[in-house]
C-alpha cells in the first residue's frame, strides 16, 4: 500500500516533447526532500494531452528514477475508457509501480453503477493496489460514499480514495461510513484538516515545488505531532491558494519556472500560460518563501 507523502508529479515539455531530463531531475528531488511516493501523469501531469506512449514512457522513467530508493510509484492509470484505463493499469504493473491512481471517468457522466463496474475492472484487471480519485470538478461526477464502500468489499486490492471534492464533511463520513478505506487529501488548502481526521497522506501540487515541507507536514501528522503539522500547513496558505489561480497546472508549473525548477515554461494546448496578471501575483507569493534546488 502507498500511504504518505506524495507529490503529484508535472510533465515538463521542450520544444512540444516531454523533457525527459527534466523530469527525471524533478523525480531526485523528490527523493532528495523525504517524500515517500510520486504520482506520474495524473491531473498535475497534464495526462489528458498525452499520447499513451508518453504516458507510458513518463511512469517508466519514474519507476527506473525511484527504483532503489525508498520513494515508491503511485501511477496515473485512469481514462474515460474502461479499456483504456485497464490497458494502462497493466502496463503501470509490468514495469514495476507500486499501485495505481484511477481517475473518476470523466465526460461521460456515468452513473454510479457505470462508476463501480468501470472500477472493479480495473482493479480485477491487476493484482497491484488501486486508489480511487474523485476531484467533480474535474470530471463532472462524484464517487458516492455507498459507491466507494460497495467498491472496498467488491475488490480486495482497492485499498484508498484520493478526496479532491473540498468538503470536509465527506471527509469525516469516509471515516464513519467505510473505516478500511484509506483517504487521502488531493486539496493542499486543507490537507491538515484531513490528515486530523485520519487521513493516511497527501498527494499534493505544492510538493512539485517544497516536498521538503510537505513531506515533514504530513510524517508530523501521521506521527501525532499535530502542532508542527498545523504550522507548517498555515505557513503554506498562501502559496496553496495561489497555485489554483488558474486551472492546474498552469500556476504551478510557473512558479517552478520562476523558480529556476523549469528550463522553460511550455504547456500542452488547450493550456496556455497565466494571464500577465496572475503571473505577477505568482511572483510576488513566490518571493515569500525559500525553494531549494
Amino acid at each position: 500500500m502507498v500511504f504518505g507523502a506524495m507529490s503529484a508529479l508535472i510533465t515538463p515539455f521542450i520544444n512540444h516533447k516531454v523533457d525527459f531530463e527534466t523530469y527525471e531531475t524533478l523525480i531526485k528531488r523528490q527523493i532528495t526532500y523525504g517524500m515517500d511516493a510520486c504520482v506520474p501523469v495524473g491531473t498535475t501531469g497534464e495526462s489528458a494531452t498525452l499520447s499513451h506512449k508518453e504516458h507510458m514512457e513518463c511512469i517508466e522513467v519514474a519507476v527506473a528514477v525511484c527504483r532503489g530508493s525508498k520513494v515508491k510509484v503511485l501511477a496515473g492509470a485512469g481514462s474515460n475508457s474502461t479499456s483504456e484505463a485497464k490497458e494502462l493499469a497493466l502496463f503501470a504493473q509490468k514495469c514495476g509501480a507500486d499501485a495505481l491512481l484511477c481517475v473518476t471517468p470523466y465526460y461521460n457522466k456515468p452513473t454510479q453503477e457505470g462508476l463501480f463496474e468501470h472500477y472493479k475492472a480495473v482493479a480485477n484487471a491487476v493484482e497491484i493496489p488501486v486508489m480511487l480519485y474523485n476531484v467533480p470538478s474535474r470530471t463532472g461526477v462524484s464517487i458516492e460514499i455507498e459507491t466507494a464502500k460497495r467498491l472496498r468489499d467488491a475488490c480486495k486490492n482497492i485499498y484508498a480514495i484520493k478526496e479532491a471534492a473540498g468538503l470536509m464533511e465527506r471527509v469525516v463520513a469516509f471515516g464513519a461510513e467505510v473505516p478500511n478505506l484509506a483517504l487521502l487529501s488531493g486539496e493542499d488548502v486543507i490537507n491538515y484538516p484531513i490528515l486530523a481526521n485520519n487521513g493516511k497522506g497527501v498527494i499534493s501540487v505544492t510538493g512539485n515545488l517544497f516536498p521538503q515541507e510537505i513531506a515533514d507536514l504530513t510524517h508530523y501528522a501521521l506521527q501525532g505531532n499535530m502542532e508542527k503539522s498545523y504550522e507548517i500547513n498555515t505557513r503554506l496558505y498562501e502559496m496553496n491558494k495561489i497555485l489554483f489561480c488558474e486551472s492546474n497546472p498552469v500556476p504551478i508549473k510557473a512558479a517552478m519556472f520562476l523558480a529556476g525548477l523549469l528550463k522553460n515554461l511550455e504547456y500542452r494546448l488547450p493550456l496556455v500560460p497565466p494571464s500577465k496578471e496572475n503571473m505577477a501575483k505568482i511572483q510576488q507569493i513566490l518571493e515569500k518563501y525559500e525553494v531549494k534546488e
